[in-house]
Formats: C-alpha cells, sequence, structure tokens
C-alpha cells in the first residue's frame, strides 16, 4: 500500500493555518523538543503545558537535569506519572555528556541509543530539531494513515507500524520533514481524535480519507482488545504525629520504583483490621476516621483505594519519615495515585 504524495501539500498548508501555539515549538532546540516529546507520552498537551515551564526554568540544559538530584527531579515531575520517564531523562542526560560531548546527537541511529528514547521519539527529535527526513509514528499517526487508506490492519501490531513507516518515508518532504511530522501529529490530536466523532469537516484530507468516503469510521484503526486490568485492592493511613505526616520510599523496583508514599497495606481494612495494625506499630492512643476513596488505573493493574487519618497521641514504632505538610508540597514528589487523599492533608 503506498500514500499520494500530493497529499503533502494540503496538510501543510492546513497546518500553517492551525497549528497551535506550544511553548516548545516556539524554540524547538534539540533539548527542548526532547523533554517534551517524553512529557507528552501518554499525557495530554494542556496537562504537559504547566510541567514543561516548569521543568524547564529549573533544568535549561542537559548539564543541569545531568546533575539533578533524583528526589527534586521526582518532585518536578511530580503528577505527569509514569516516572521512569523521568529517570530515562537522567540517564541520557549523563549519556550525551559522556559520549556526544554534551551535544544531543542529530543522527538518528545515535538517538536511538539514548535511553527512554525509541523509534517514534527519534523521528520526532531528528525531523523536528534536525530536519532529518524521518518518520514519528504514534498512535495518533497510525490513526490518520489508516482512516485515510481505509487499511484494517491491527495498529498494535509492530508489522503495521513498519509498514506505515514506510510510507510516509516516501512522501515526507525533505525541507519541512519537522513540521510534516508535526502536522499528522496536530491532525490526530484535534480533528481525527483517539475519542469519539472525528471532526471530518475540518479535514485538509476529507476528499482523500477512504474511511470518510466509505463509512469505515467507526470501524478503523483495528486494534486488539486489551486484556482485563488487574484489581488490588489497598487501605491508606494518613498517620500524623504531632503535626508531621508519615510517609515512606517504595522499593527500588516495580510499579512507582523509589517514589514515596503513604503508608498502605494490601486489602481493604475494617475498623478491627486498623486497631490491630495500631497494635503493632505499639500505638495505643490515637484518634481515627474513615477518609478518602480512590480509583487509580495504571497500564495493566487497578489500585482500588480506601483511607484512614489517624491522629497519633504516641509516635508509631515503624521505620516511617515524618514531614510537615509544607515540605510535602514542596520537597516530597508523591504520585498520583494517592491525590485524594494527599488532598485530605
Amino acid at each position: 500500500m503506498s500514500l499520494n504524495p500530493n497529499i503533502t501539500e494540503a496538510l501543510l498548508n492546513w497546518y500553517d493555518h492551525n497549528a497551535r501555539i506550544l511553548p516548545w515549538r516556539e524554540e524547538p532546540t534539540p533539548y527542548r523538543v526532547w523533554i517534551s516529546e517524553i512529557m507528552l507520552q501518554q499525557t495530554r498537551v494542556e496537562a504537559v503545558k504547566p510541567y514543561y515551564e516548569r521543568f524547564m526554568k529549573e533544568l535549561p540544559d542537559i548539564e543541569a537535569l545531568a546533575s539533578v538530584d533524583d528526589d527534586k527531579l521526582m518532585k518536578l515531575w511530580e503528577g505527569l506519572g509514569y516516572y521512569n520517564r523521568a529517570r530515562n531523562l537522567k540517564i541520557a542526560a549523563n549519556q550525551i555528556l559522556e559520549e556526544f560531548e554534551g551535544k544531543m546527537p542529530g543522527d538518528y541511529d545515535k538517538l536511538l541509543t539514548l535511553k527512554g528514547i525509541g523509534e517514534y521519539t527519534a523521528g520526532a527529535i531528528g525531523s523536528i530539531a534536525f530536519g532529518l527526513p524521518v518518520a514519528a509514528v504514534d498512535g495518533n499517526v497510525l490513526r490518520v494513515i489508516t482512516r485515510i487508506s481505509a487499511d484494517e490492519r491491527d495498529i498494535l501490531k509492530q508489522s503495521t507500524k513498519r509498514a506505515v513507516t514506510g510510507e510516509l518515508l516516501e512522501i515526507i518532504p525533505k525541507d519541512r520533514a519537522g513540521d510534516f511530522n508535526q502536522a499528522l501529529m496536530e491532525l490526530g490530536a484535534v480533528v481525527c481524535v483517539p475519542n469519539g466523532q472525528p471532526k471530518c469537516d475540518q479535514c485538509p484530507w476529507d476528499t482523500v480519507c477512504r474511511a470518510y468516503k466509505e463509512d469505515l469510521i467507526g470501524k478503523i484503526p483495528v486494534k486488539t482488545p486489551k486484556k482485563k486490568k488487574r484489581i488490588e485492592q489497598k487501605t491508606v493511613f494518613l498517620l500524623e504525629y504531632q503535626h508531621k505526616i508519615a510517609i515512606r520510599k517504595r522499593g527500588k523496583k516495580g510499579l512507582l520504583a523509589g517514589l514515596w508514599e503513604f503508608p498502605n497495606e494490601e486489602s481493604i481494612f475494617t475498623v478491627e483490621d486498623l486497631e490491630q495494625k495500631l497494635k503493632t506499630w505499639k500505638v495505643a492512643h490515637y484518634h481515627f476516621e474513615a477518609t478518602a476513596k480512590q480509583k487509580h488505573i495504571f497500564s495493566h493493574v487497578e489500585w482500588h483505594m480506601a483511607g484512614f487519618y489517624i491522629e497519633c497521641l504516641e509516635k508509631p514504632e515503624e521505620d516511617f519519615i515524618w514531614i510537615s505538610r509544607e515540605e510535602m508540597e514542596e520537597d516530597y514528589a508523591i504520585p498520583s495515585a494517592f491525590e485524594a487523599f494527599k488532598a485530605v492533608l
């Protein structure tokens, strides 16, 4: 299957008149494009904007990123989720210092050697920041291209992604590769949208899109149904002693590895379970109340959580870190999985 090269002009003309004003587009240096692309993975553009501005202010270049304290990095990333993205950024920054003399490589294959950079991100950085005629194929692009060509191959298969990448390489304009890739992403984000009815009347390709003309919009793109998520139940403890809140650090591996959290246990506790738990912490005098509930969805698991706020009149005998509310806001990254419980405090 091949794409008509004549469609590029209509797309670029649409982009020239409709591109959103975004902070990373104003000055598309390799570093700024890289940070934006990593933040935009799994995260909406509007949600990313304030994080991006704060991150660039605190860590304006590769050297600053490579040397940042891990806790500060996690605090800057707090709320964006998928925290391995931030860890990989720091690892890659150090790679750039050690292997590329502190400058992000302007070569597609070398970009792929950096931690956390896959084919899509390498294509985005390579085309936008360096003008390389390479494709950047993500879910938005796959949706747009399979619809325009009425392609019913499963877009979750690597073979489909490779095929679409090859088709795009044949039509990417060498003088505007970055704009072309951004135009495709933009079209998928605001017109040929992932959820809900696409705005076909606003599409520059409405006259050539086969899915639109053949009434296949609801059937394309084709995706393998996702496996049902595993559900885990948890009880979260908001322990307060002398105006300090108990937190602990998660293990170095697994979900939310190395991040701070409120103490919690598997299963939903009854009052009797809570009383027994407090005994193990050697807390005999306390006041408590049942508090927030929250459901948090990860890629493969859902946490269903309930919580207790407990004012302890003696300090629990457990290896917790005790911090003030001000320190929690300024210094400690607590994942959004615990947002409802943080709000209680």
